[in-house]
């Protein structure tokens, strides 16, 4: 349990990072992060970062179809959480 509680903090972690020195490099016109590998990111567990990370910096919030993808991501995550959540909680009952 400990395991997966450090895992996402790390991960959320790494994902706000990489959103911020994206933005950084976007203002400084040097290469950039490409947009699947911040996909693969929030795939990995990193969808809150990645939102707090678009909040924060104000980065990638005009592309729609990255947007699309992204809240994909996050609408998954939700149901897979609320599913495991259930089923632990039936388990138990």
């Amino acid at each position: 349990m400990w395991i997966a509680v450090i895992y996402l903090w790390v991960i959320n972690g790494l994902t706000l990072l990489a959103f911020g020195w994206d933005k950084l490099r976007a203002g400084k016109r040097k290469r950039r992060i490409p947009e699947r590998k911040l996909l693969w990111l929030a795939a990995l567990g990193g969808g809150p970062g990645a939102l707090v990370g678009r909040w924060i910096f104000r980065h990638k919030t005009r592309k729609k179809l990255f947007s699309y993808y992204l809240f994909g991501i996050l609408g998954a995550q939700a149901v897979l959480i609320y599913s495991l959540s259930t089923q632990k909680f039936a388990d138990v009952f």
